[in-house]
């Protein structure tokens, strides 16, 4: 039988420790934030639904970003046991230069419109976590203000060829006379994908007030406040404004892009040139044959041609074709940090996160980047902890099964999955 008292007052005082309450709102939401997902929970409560789904959304049906999500999910780790793990070195050497993570900020277009502090923030905080920042071609925010905010740290430029290839010369030109160390040359976008979510929500560049933005943003004025109330939302780098992001893309860049261009992008380029959107095994192994140094697995995190190849799926047959001494990256649907392990355990060098970013620029400006990186490397730490890894090195393909979901049926069209 149970042996009850009467409660000892001083026990209870010693139970009852509250904690002070946090008054500045915004750290107080960040702090709340444990997850990527939590991040994207706070944006979409804080920010207009248009700007919201330029960022969230993808292609058509948006089975691209699907698949590459659920591919990552679709992971099965295999830890090693008795290997004390006590401190981690997530720290790499990329592209001739360091990370002190296996992941950089890709390039974003129209950053300011999610939120008013824009690629500033990004800059900033990859600086302060000792990561590469990467500037998009459409990005808000100049390159010279990108190198003011990010003085000593490693910053990228995203190239797109135009129609006027005048006009891609001299971006990277002035990239170069900046400092910048590595041209992402983007591949991927011949001509704008069809972003469904964007073309019902009237969404463009630069927002329109309607009936129904007005109404959307009575819940919402720090955003507007923020967006009336700072310089005008234009592209920092290009003279083209006004239209849809279909209609400004269709408009500025040009199909007939060929290799040919990049004979004279890298003859311009005094840096380390990677090629952004490869999808398949043939091409990686043409472009090392061409002497670039490295390039990106990406579908344009899904917002080109949706049914795209999956990345994440695709980087163990990349890594088999080129061997190891070629720099593979690869972006797409990466949401947590175990991705980034998952996805280094079989064959990449580097990871971008990019919706992972704007998260957390839409939930708290500079600060909600901060949280982004900070939640990933926790979450980066722990699993290499929990799988008895010191180091990035010591992570193989061992390590990681991919769990078959969607298999591709035999024969002809097996090979065609990687070709």
């Amino acid at each position: 039988m149970v042996q009850r008292q009467m409660p000892n007052p001083a026990e209870l005082l010693e139970l009852m420790k509250f904690k002070k309450p946090e008054l500045n709102g915004r750290k107080r939401r960040l702090d709340a934030a444990l997850t990527i997902n939590d991040l994207r929970t706070i944006a979409k409560r804080r920010t207009p639904k248009a700007a919201f789904d330029y960022t969230d959304g993808a292609a058509e049906g948006e089975l691209s970003l699907a698949r590459a999500r659920q591919a990552f999910e679709d992971v099965e780790f295999h830890p090693g046991i008795l290997r004390p793990a006590p401190t981690v070195d997530t720290s790499v050497e990329i592209l001739g230069g360091p990370s002190a993570l296996p992941f950089g900020i890709a390039p974003t277009g129209f950053t300011r419109l999610m939120q008013t502090e824009g690629e500033t923030a990004g800059a900033g905080a990859a600086a302060a976590a000792g990561i590469p920042f990467t500037l998009s071609t459409l990005g808000t925010t100049s390159i010279e203000d990108v190198k003011a905010a990010n003085p000593h740290g490693r910053n990228w430029f995203q190239l797109y060829v135009m129609r006027d290839r005048d006009i891609s010369y001299e971006l990277a030109r002035r990239a170069a006379a900046s400092g910048f160390d590595t041209l992402q040359f983007t591949v991927d976008t011949p001509v704008a994908g069809a972003r469904l979510r964007d073309k019902r929500n009237g969404f463009s560049i630069p927002p329109q007030l309607t009936l129904g933005t007005i109404i959307n943003a009575i819940p919402r004025p720090w955003w507007w406040y923020d967006f009336l109330t700072t310089p005008k939302l234009e592209f920092a780098s290009l003279s083209t404004t006004g239209g849809t992001v279909g209609e400004l893309l269709d408009a500025a860049m040009d199909p007939t892009i060929s290799y040919d261009d990049l004979a004279v992008i890298r003859d311009i380029w005094p840096g380390k040139i990677v090629i952004k959107g490869v999808q398949n095994v043939e091409d990686s192994v043409r472009l090392k044959d061409a002497g670039v140094d490295g390039i990106v697995l990406s579908n344009h995190g899904g917002r080109q041609l949706d049914r795209a190849p999956i990345p994440f799926r695709l980087l163990p047959h990349v890594r088999k074709a080129v061997g190891d001494d070629f720099t593979v990256m690869v972006d797409t649907g990466i949401m947590n940090g175990a991705d980034i392990v998952a996805s280094v355990a079989l064959g990449a060098d580097f990871t971008l996160i990019g919706r992972a970013y704007l998260y957390g620029l839409m939930a708290g400006g500079r600060e909600g980047v901060d949280r982004t990186i900070a939640i990933l490397r926790t979450e980066i730490e722990r699993t290499m902890r929990l799988l008895g890894v010191s180091s990035l090195a010591e992570l193989e393909p061992g390590h990681v099964t991919q769990l078959a979901r969607l298999v591709p049926v035999a024969g002809a069209a097996s090979e065609a999955a990687v070709r």
